[in-house]
Order: structure tokens, then sequence, then C-alpha cells
């Protein structure tokens, strides 16, 4: 009873919304000034009347970005009560005072906790027993205090537990400082290094290896040695060649200190004892075009991962002692359905995380028998792998398993008895049924005839008519891979009668390395036209209509966004990109830019006139044009090094000039945050209820239970 009176009561605010979301549509959006300016290349002429926005310091930027927000907010004025419903709901179903999972390291048992009403973790351990006292050892919360931003990264123990070197950000920027603290007295150490991309300490406790950032184009590139209590750093290795970023870490056995040094599709890497570290750096093998590879060790052997001969990587094995590749003795060959994403090493156990059919698959071999299996995972779609295996010596595998109906979930598995036992399933306030919902994983045909998975979620009383909103989302690039996941803030959207779905497109990694280079580079369109097919599966197999469907993406998910809006506009009632990568050649063009020319391996070089006119075929900047759009949400954050604000200020600006519609574009910026916006808890749930409110106002969900 009490869910229909809601519903009743929802019906009568949006019908008020509606009203007033017309009033306000009467209000004139702000207008960007334009100021001409030409490029030329390769004989092609790019006119950006918008180009001074990238100018951060000029005061006009932070006037329009602020007249957005303003214009953003009177428009989805009517909707601040469905927001703040939609807050309170989600954050109903959060225990706000938690406890993670606690893991083992060496004498102590650490773990994070919240507590209701704070934004960020607590980081604190407990030595010998979880019944012994409590030691914080981070409470981000002190740190974020005057802040309107925290991040930590860097979270790194010395080998006798005494000193935690950590690093934060206070901007969004994603540029860390690298500090440390005396755990026995919790005194802050006079250390501190701008710029820090990675640490490891050496077994010695006072040596620290760690690497910085260019400060222009945030490439990680130099690896220094810093000793405590002694004046100055040695710099150990600088990279020259601008594709490729350096990283620190130490080998699972805490036997070597590890470098790194990669781009997109080459590695090399570098190793010294760890109790040694004055020693100087052995290679374990060059670096090749075209030839990635990563190595671990245990006992007297590397174990490599690598694709020199098929793109889905094999296993290798080598002496420590001369792992150079004629020493290389092949372990596991590469197999061209199966990708072999990663290798842990335990201290009688080698675990394989991998995936086959598009999922995640986790393989354990008892290396002194070499008896393997593999886990078994009951649902068609869900995330799998490991997590908090910090122990060396143990026959204790943690792994994590959610789907989009199990709650994210901790297993601690018996790798010698084959028994499973459940630690932790993340509660869901307010009497969550996973009954009550189905997860598919279907399949649509793409114009080449690839088969290109999706998965979906929805109530089981969703009626398969075509008259379902539907919320389509995808990111189809880097080889990452969008497995699902369980989010109780979507129990919003499904108990609404909205179908969630993901669509598993080329330039990801869900099906392997060659997935992800069939939508890369030269083949990049394939990225967009797989969802767009996917998009009219869909509708042709009735989950959702054409009226109903919202689409969105994020970073490089943007792009992705943009590119199939300018493609097929009428295809979509509705787009939400965050962050958006949408004005690809004019920042692969600049190299001062943060990621350019790493990048380059990733969507092409537009200095090569072939890669640039593919490029710009499918950039969303460049292709704008005077026609209809769907209602659009642009996210974007001030602080953003990733993807500069000012691609998705351009781009909103252009359209606003050009489009012949009269549906709603609104742009709205973080003016206090980065790439992943808002940093606390409470600030970024709202955020999603303001994408939320937004995607059921433009799918027309009016009430709260399924029609």
């Amino acid at each position: 009873m009490r869910l229909k009176l809601y519903s009743a009561a929802c019906l009568v605010l949006a019908s008020a919304a509606s009203a007033q979301v017309s009033q306000q549509a009467n209000k004139a959006p702000p207008v960007a000034e334009r100021r001409p300016h030409v490029d030329t290349l390769h004989g092609d002429a790019r006119s950006d009347d918008y180009f001074w926005l990238r100018v951060k310091s000029d005061p006009a930027v932070r006037g329009y970005l602020e007249a957005e927000n303003a214009y953003a907010e009177a428009v989805l004025a009517p909707f601040a009560p469905l927001r703040e419903q939609l807050y309170k709901e989600m954050l109903g179903r959060i225990k706000q005072t938690d406890l993670s999972v606690p893991y083992r390291l060496r004498d102590y048992f650490h773990y994070t906790r919240t507590v209701e009403g704070k934004q960020y973790p607590i980081y604190a351990r407990k030595r010998g027993s979880l019944d012994s006292a409590e030691q914080v050892l981070l409470d981000v919360n002190e740190m974020a205090k005057g802040q309107s931003f925290m991040s930590v990264s860097v979270y790194a123990l010395s080998d006798d537990d005494d000193l935690l070197a950590y690093s934060f950000d206070s901007t969004g920027y994603r540029q860390y400082a690298l500090r440390v603290m005396n755990l026995r007295t919790g005194e802050l150490l006079p250390t501190r290094v701008s710029r820090v991309t990675s640490a490891a300490w050496a077994a010695d406790n006072k040596t620290i290896f760690y690497t910085v950032e260019d400060s222009v184009s945030k490439r990680s590139y130099r690896v220094y040695r810093h000793v405590l209590g002694q004046p100055g750093d040695s710099l150990l290795y600088e990279e020259k060649d601008e594709r490729f970023s350096t990283y620190v870490g130490r080998s699972r056995s805490r036997q070597y200190v590890f470098m790194y040094v990669g781009s997109l599709t080459s590695d090399e890497q570098y190793y010294l004892p760890a109790s040694t570290p004055t020693a100087a750096w052995r290679q374990v093998a060059p670096r090749k075009e075209n030839r990635e590879y990563s190595a671990d060790h245990h006992g007297d052997t590397f174990y490599i991962r690598v694709n020199d001969t098929g793109r889905n990587f094999r296993l290798v094995a080598a002496p420590a002692s001369d792992p150079r590749e004629q020493n290389w003795k092949e372990m596991i060959p590469h197999r061209p359905d199966v990708m072999l994403n990663g290798v842990t090493l335990f201290a009688n156990h080698m675990v394989r995380s991998e995936r086959q059919g598009g999922l995640p698959q986790v393989v354990i071999t008892d290396m002194r028998s070499n008896a393997t299996h593999k886990l078994s995972f009951p649902e068609p779609a869900y995330s799998a792998g490991l997590t908090g295996n910090v122990e060396w010596n143990t026959g204790t595998l943690r792994y994590g398993y959610q789907s989009f109906v199990t709650p994210s979930s901790i297993f601690d598995y018996d790798m010698n008895t084959r028994a499973s036992k459940l630690l932790k399933e993340t509660e869901v306030l307010g009497g969550y049924d996973r009954s009550r919902y189905v997860s598919e994983r279907v399949y649509a045909k793409a114009k080449d005839g690839t088969s290109i998975p999706i998965s979906l979620v929805y109530r089981k009383d969703v009626k398969r008519d075509g008259r379902a909103p539907m919320h389509l989302g995808a990111y189809g690039s880097y080889g990452s891979s969008s497995d699902v996941g369980f989010s109780s803030n979507r129990v919003t959207l499904l108990d609404r009668g909205v179908v969630v779905a993901t669509a598993h497109i080329r330039g990801g990694g869900e099906m392997g390395k060659a997935w992800h280079d069939q939508g890369r580079m030269l083949n990049k369109i394939n990225t967009f036209t797989d969802f767009i097919a996917s998009a009219e599966f869909l509708i042709a197999q009735r989950y959702a209509s054409k009226q109903r469907l919202v689409i969105q993406g994020g970073s490089a998910g943007g792009l992705l966004m943009g590119a199939v809006t300018n493609m097929r506009p009428d295809l979509f009632k509705a787009v939400i990109a965050d962050v958006p990568f949408v004005d690809v050649v004019n920042t692969m063009l600049d190299e001062t830019l943060p990621l350019t020319v790493g990048e380059f391996e990733e969507w092409g070089n537009p200095k090569k006139k072939d890669e640039y006119l593919y490029m710009k075929s499918y950039d969303p900047y460049s292709n704008l044009a005077a026609k209809d759009y769907p209602a659009i949400l642009v996210r974007t954050s001030f602080n953003d090094s990733q993807v500069m604000y000012h691609e998705p200020a351009k781009y909103t600006a252009r359209m606003r000039a050009l489009k012949t519609d009269k549906n709603p574009l609104l742009l709205v910026t973080n003016l206090g945050a980065g790439h992943g916006g808002a940093s606390g808890r409470y600030d970024r749930l709202r955020e999603i209820a303001l994408g939320y409110s937004f995607l059921l106002w433009q799918a027309g969900v009016e009430g709260n239970q399924v029609p």
C-alpha cells in the first residue's frame, strides 16, 4: 500500500514538474562567444570558433561554465524534489557505517571502515587478532578538512610495518604528493615529493623507489631512489620516448623490486634484489615493437606473461639469474580463444586470471603436483577476480564475485581442499530481494556479422513489449572490459521499470586482445557501429524503443556517445556523456596536453594523413552539424587531467549553435573535481541522482512502480 501511495505522489510531482520544465525551456541558454580560429593540416582547414575555451586562465572561460551550470540548474529545478528522493533512496540502501573484509599482512589485520555522515574511508589495522585494539593509519576525512576533493593513491607499508608511504591529491588533477608516516609515533617524516605516480619500499625499511610525472604532459617518466634521513634523491632512470611511462613495484615474493617501462603496445621490465637497493637494475627482456610482457618471481624462476606468439599472451618461465629470451621455456601456450590477463603467484600455487567467451575465469595450479582446476561461477553474466591477496605463503585465495543481481561478495577459497567460504556479501538495506530481478546475456549482430555480447538486467515483472524504458551503456576502448557488477543505486532504476544493459563492443577487451584490435586505430569505427547494432537489436527484440532509450558513457565512452549521436541521432531519446573525449583531432594534435603522445597507439597520430582523415571521420566535435539531436546531458570537471574540461565545453557550445531541435542540451561542470567527479561518497551519490533524474525525465518514467 505504501508503494502505491508513493507512486501516486510521484505522478503528481512529475506532472507539476513537466509544466515547470516547459516554462524553463523558454529561458535562453548561454551562448558562448565565437572567436574565429582556423587550423590547417594536410591541406584541410578546420574552423574552430570555440578554441579559446581551452585557456583556463581566461575569466570568460569560467564565466561561460558558470553560466551553463546556472542554466542546467534552472532547467532541472523542477526535478529537485525527485533528485532529493533518488538520493535518499540510494543512501537508504547503503550501510553507512561499515567495515571491509580484513586482510592479513604479516602480523597485522588491515581494513578500511566508513562512518555514517563522513565522506571518506578510514584506513586501520589490528595486531595479531581482530580482537586487538585498533590503530588508525589514515583518516581521509581528517585529510580532507578544508578541501573540496581528496584522493589517496600510493599506500605502501615498509617490511617491518613501522612506516607508511602514501600519496594524496586534493585537487582532482591526479597530481599526488608522497608522504611517509612513522606508525610507531604517528609523526610525519620530512619526506615530501610532488607528482608521484608509484612507490615501492626496499627490504631495508628506509629506501623508497618512486616514479614522478612530467609537469606538463603528466607522463610518468623518471625513477628515483630516496633514503629516509638522507638529503637528495638519486635519479635512476629517465624515459625519453614519450610513448612510454615508468612505474615501480615489489614482486609477490617480496624478494625483488621491479621497474616497469611500457607503452600501450610494448613493454620492458627491470629488477634488482629488494635486499640490495643500491644494486644495478637488470633487464628481463628488451623492448620490442608490439610485444608486451610482465614478469613475476617464484623461487629461482621468473614467470613471464608475453604476447610474442599471439595477441592473447602465453606464459613462459626463465631462470631469475638469466631471464633472456633464449632461456624461455613455454608453460602455457597462446590460445586464440582464451585471453591470459594475469598470473598471481603464491608459495605453492599459481593462479591465472583469464577471459573466455567474454567472461572472466580463475584457474588454479598446484605448483607441487601441477594439478589444475578452475573456479565455477553460477550466472550468465558476472564479474569475478582476485582481491586482497597480499600473503605469499598461504593456501588461501581471496576472490570477489558479483553480478547485476548478486551484491559484491568476498570469498576465501582453500586451494588445497577446494572449499569456498563466503566472508561478506555487501549488505543492501531496505529489503532488497534478488529473486525479483533477472539477468541475461544476449548477442547482437554487427555490420560485418560479428556477434556482440550484451548483458541485461530488469525486474521479472517488466513486460518485453517494447514499452519499457532502457539505460544502455558501453565503453569500448583501451582493451578495457566492461564486466557487469552490482550496484544498489541501480535498484532505483530497476524498480521504476527501467531495463539496464551493457554492450560489450569492440575496442574493449571482453573477448581478448583481438577484440581490442578490431576497435582501435583504423578500426575504431567498429566500436560505434557495434553500439548502434546493439541498440537496434534491443529495439527489434522489444526490450526497448527509440522513444525511451537513454544511452550513457564516460571518458572514451563519452567519445562513443558523441560519435553515435552524430551517426544516428534518431535512434536515442537522450544521451548522458560524462567527461567525454569529444575533441579528438585537436587533442591528439596537441602534444603538450596530458596523455597525448602515449595515446597515438590507441587512436592514431593525426600528423599522419591517413590517420588524421580517419580520426576526423568520427571525431564528435568535427562532425557536429545542423540537424536534430536527442536530449543531451554533458558532465565534466574543471580539474580533469584525463579529458580536459574544454573538450565537453567546446562540444556543447558548438552543438548549441548548430542544432535544429528544441531538446534540452545541458552542460554541468564540477568546478572542484577531476576525471572521476566528486571524491566524497555523499557528493558522488548526488551526482548520480542528478543523472538518474535526467534519465527518468527523458525516458518518461513518472511513477515508482513497474507499469
